[in-house]
């Protein structure tokens, strides 16, 4: 009974495992490496345009692909959320293998209230900017959402397999600072 028993579990276990590994989805960019800093060509001190990301694993299933960028580091006091919208791309399809640098899609509204990318610019000290691709079961197309919240609201239970990339930036200091 017990190797019976131990032989469920096992088997329960590591198709849990395996189920687990086989949602994962893969975000890269040749940018930078997770948790380190995001070059200042891609922020406020410099070209202001987006990083080139890389995509794959993506699961069977997936109709549309989602990319967010967001700071949850600002100052209560510039904004009470804490969070800024930098960028959110949802009309990606399923077998995109990613974004090119530079193509700042359009699609979605920035924290300032226009469309496309705007970089990495803290006003006070380093921040986290977190990049998270969501691969889901519906399509989004024709959709229009006015910020991350909302598309994020919209996916949520749709959501087949997510990944997150977490960049550092600080900007550059003026002379006499």
């Amino acid at each position: 009974m017990k190797r019976v028993l131990s032989s469920v579990i096992f088997v329960l276990v590591t198709v849990l495992f395996t189920a687990g590994v086989a949602s994962a989805i893969d975000l890269t960019t040749p940018a930078f490496k997770a948790n380190e800093k995001i070059p200042a060509k891609f922020s406020c001190d410099g070209q202001n345009t987006n990083p080139a990301f890389n995509f794959s694993n993506i699961p069977a299933g997936t109709k549309q692909l989602v990319l967010t960028m967001h700071d949850p580091d600002v100052p209560k006091t510039l904004l009470p959320s804490g969070n800024f919208d930098h960028w959110f791309v949802w009309d990606l399809p399923a077998n995109s293998k990613g974004i090119a640098e530079g193509a700042g899609a359009v699609i979605g509204m920035n924290g300032t209230g226009k469309p496309g990318y705007i970089g990495p610019c803290p006003p006070d000290r380093q921040h986290r900017y977190f990049f998270r691709l969501y691969a889901v079961d519906i399509p989004l197309q024709g959709k229009m959402f006015k910020d991350r919240a909302a598309v994020e609201g919209a996916i949520k239970g749709h959501i087949l397999a997510q990944s997150e990339l977490i960049g550092l930036f600080d900007k550059a200091k003026k002379s006499g600072q």
